[in-house]
């Protein structure tokens, strides 16, 4: 092979980012089984609660978080691809409430069509981002691939009071998004040869960012639960959030941090298959809403922000406390008692 010549990582797989999930519908036929039981009187949150990572009494008033997320290209460049991937596996650390504290890398690589020296790049650009977060990539297990894939297996810490689920809400919270939603669309537009220059770098920008905040959120006790918002859209996300509460959210779609590009790239017809997917499982569930609304809500992202539903008592001391820290985002809605309604609906 030719090295000269840029790798666009995007043309060797089918999907892209956590667009390649396998949608909920078919996920929980999959988990669905009676071995998956777990009795375990340490685990303090494991897979029947459909969480972002499994948690482990210590028994010293701390807990250990243990999770793992991997995926196909959704940029071309292979330094980038490591830094997202890196980014979105830590995340689940994050979304919990707790500090990360090592790393280890899953590589799955296409041996016979791309050379050793871009997979060195995935690796640094991973690295980088485990340096940011202030963890080692301390090692990893690879394999002979069809497709590139890479991610990480992630453990980190928390104080269990300091543990944030996606099942804890409280009616009356009041709910906040830290990264505007759009990346999975974007990302189809660069499958499509169409992204403009300027939505890359937001795009990338975005999907880079560690979502740091959740260690302090982690500590505030008016943050009653959290979760990052990936493959399944914030249509999916927000739905196990209020299925596992026993809630239903109001939505003010004027309020929902949506990438400013994305009514263009709208009308170019650039649809993730995972929205379809996400559709699919979670639609039925959601009021009246515009074709367009539809699209950005079941949007998959890939390193999404983090998902907080906030006491509506504390609002005013948590938009402070960010705002002293060089953020500023609006509530973009609520939750409330579920009547006969949609489990979701617009305000």
């Amino acid at each position: 092979m030719d090295t000269t010549i840029p790798i666009q990582l995007t043309h060797y797989s089918h999907g892209a980012g956590c667009g390649c999930k396998i949608s909920p519908a078919i996920l929980d036929k999959i988990l669905h089984s009676p071995l998956a039981i777990t009795t375990d009187p340490r685990l303090l949150v494991g897979n029947d609660k459909r969480d972002d990572a499994a948690v482990l009494d210590l028994g010293n008033g701390s807990a250990l978080i243990s999770t793992t997320d991997f995926f196909m290209p959704i940029v071309d460049d292979p330094y980038d691809f490591g830094r997202i991937a890196s980014a979105n596996a830590i995340s689940d650390v994050y979304a919990m409430g707790g500090k990360p504290v090592l790393a280890i890398a899953i590589l799955g690589w296409p041996i016979d069509k791309l050379p050793p020296e871009v997979a060195q790049k995935v690796l640094e650009g991973a690295r980088a981002v485990c340096a940011e977060a202030g963890i080692t990539l301390a090692g990893g297990h690879s394999i002979d691939c069809p497709e590139p894939v890479f991610g990480l297996a992630v453990n980190g810490l928390v104080s269990i009071p300091n543990l944030k689920q996606n099942s804890t809400a409280t009616a009356g919270c009041r709910l906040y998004l830290t990264k505007a939603l759009g990346v999975g669309i974007l990302s189809t537009a660069q499958k499509k040869g169409i992204l403009r220059p300027e939505d890359a770098a937001v795009a990338l920008k975005s999907m880079v960012t560690l979502n740091k905040l959740g260690e302090v959120f982690g500590a505030m006790e008016g943050v009653k639960a959290m979760t990052d918002v990936t493959g399944f859209g914030l249509l999916g996300h927000l739905g196990e959030m209020c299925e596992g509460s026993g809630l239903a959210a109001v939505l003010e779609w004027e309020k929902v941090p949506v990438m400013a590009s994305l009514p263009y790239y709208l009308e170019q017809q650039c649809f993730p298959g995972g929205t379809k997917r996400n559709l699919h499982s979670y639609g039925h569930k959601v009021g009246a809403l515009t074709e367009q609304q539809r699209y950005i809500l079941a949007d998959p992202q890939t390193s999404g922000g983090l998902l907080v539903a906030v006491s509506e008592e504390s609002t005013q001391d948590f938009e402070t406390q960010l705002r002293d820290q060089g953020y500023s985002f609006q509530s973009f809605g609520g939750l409330k008692v579920p009547d006969d309604g949609p489990l979701i609906t617009m305000a």
